[in-house]
């Protein structure tokens, strides 16, 4: 097959087939299918799963017109198709969203047989694939993401679930999909804080792992962000990639998969205290959490403080705060030891000692544990980056 971008050469043509990229887990072994104008065809690479299956597809409502209506056209090709259609945004990914849904989906008279589709952002991708991973004890399912952070990141990997009083994504479970169908027209439609959200999660590939993919951003992340073809393809091809690598190796967060979480335990605190009202994303949450992880591991000695200064001007120069005085206003007022205790909670806690990726160089993150309060709480006591560092 001859790929669609030759990734050596930024001058080659622009169409053809679709890049395809293996997450290799065995007999559970998956493609993640990237490329242009894939939704019309998604009859040609999903019918070795759906032939003849019932399928019930999980969309969100902000994308009924066009992508749900072209993927329809699509699977019917093929198999008999019903969807259900929900609200996005954090609140979705709640208990009383996921048994509405799940009530709905079972007067479909499904089996298990029936295959989730999951049309949408990163909350619908978790909320359908957690009811995939429930009904009657697990249902094969799909994941077809429609922003750039659930393409690079959410749609990949098995993680689903939704969120609880007590914090994000605490009750869930670990459930592969069958396929990843990644139409990158889908982000034509998206806004453009969306789009800048889900570019916090491509840096922070650059940043854990790929030091030379950082590289590759600061000169090209610009076009990305502004949906250029070839660079939006090779950006989120080489996110799959990393991110498939990781869970291949480490399926359920036992050892590197951790690294994922480069930036999120200082993100998920500012989530939780933000009380995921849709003021503040989880890309830009993100974000900001990147420069607290580097300000971090600037404080305990591991990282010299000129690459801090580079990440923290590239998050700037693409539209995102690296520090939490860039977000909503509660976030700069935010009691620090509020902030701590939503840490405390969260999942990567462990026997009561906060967990943090941090970082040696830009591309080489570790995890570390048992780091005092009175260190996080400097950090985020600091006004800014310059103010963390001196």
């Amino acid at each position: 097959m001859t790929p669609a971008f030759d990734h050596t050469d930024p001058s080659a043509p622009k169409t053809g087939d679709p890049v395809i990229v293996p997450v290799e887990l065995g007999q559970r072994r998956y493609n993640i299918t990237i490329g242009p104008g894939l939704m019309l065809k998604a009859d040609q690479f999903l019918a070795p799963i759906l032939t003849g299956r019932q399928v019930v597809i999980i969309a969100d409502e902000a994308v009924a017109t066009p992508w749900l209506e072209q993927l329809e056209i699509a699977l019917n090709r093929i198999t008999d198709c019903h969807h259900v259609m929900t609200a996005g945004g954090e609140s979705a990914k709640s208990f009383s969203r996921y048994t509405e849904l799940m009530e709905n989906i079972l007067n479909h008279g499904i089996t298990r047989q029936t295959v989730i589709v999951a049309l949408g952002g990163g909350v619908i991708g978790d909320l359908a694939g957690f009811m995939a991973a429930s009904l009657l004890r697990g249902l094969d399912y799909i994941q077809i993401p429609t922003t750039l952070l659930s393409q690079v990141d959410s749609s990949v990997g098995g993680k689903t679930g939704i969120n609880a009083s007590a914090g994000k994504n605490l009750v869930g479970a670990f459930h592969q999909p069958r396929a990843v169908l990644i139409d990158t027209d889908c982000l034509s439609t998206l806004p453009d804080r969306e789009m800048r959200a889900g570019y916090a999660e491509v840096v922070k590939y650059g940043l854990l792992g790929h030091a030379d993919f950082f590289d590759w951003l600061e000169e090209h992340g610009a076009a990305v962000l502004k949906r250029e073809p070839y660079q939006l393809v090779e950006a989120i091809r080489r996110c799959c990639q990393a991110k498939a690598d990781i869970v291949a190796a480490d399926e359920t967060e036992n050892g590197i998969r951790a690294l994922l979480n480069l930036g999120h335990t200082f993100a998920h605190a500012f989530e939780a205290e933000a009380g995921y009202d849709g003021r503040l994303l989880h890309g830009e949450a993100v974000a900001a959490g990147l420069g607290h992880a580097f300000a971090l591991s600037r404080r305990l000695g591991f990282i010299d403080g000129q690459s801090c200064h580079r990440v923290a001007k590239h998050l700037e120069a693409m539209g995102l705060a690296n520090w939490r005085h860039g977000l909503p206003a509660d976030m700069a007022n935010a009691n620090i030891d509020q902030l701590i205790r939503h840490m405390a909670k969260d999942k990567k806690a462990q026997s009561g000692e906060l967990v943090f990726v941090l970082v040696r160089a830009i591309g080489d993150a570790f995890v570390e544990k048992g780091i005092k309060p009175q260190e996080i709480a400097a950090v985020l006591a600091a006004a800014n980056m310059d103010d963390a560092l001196s």
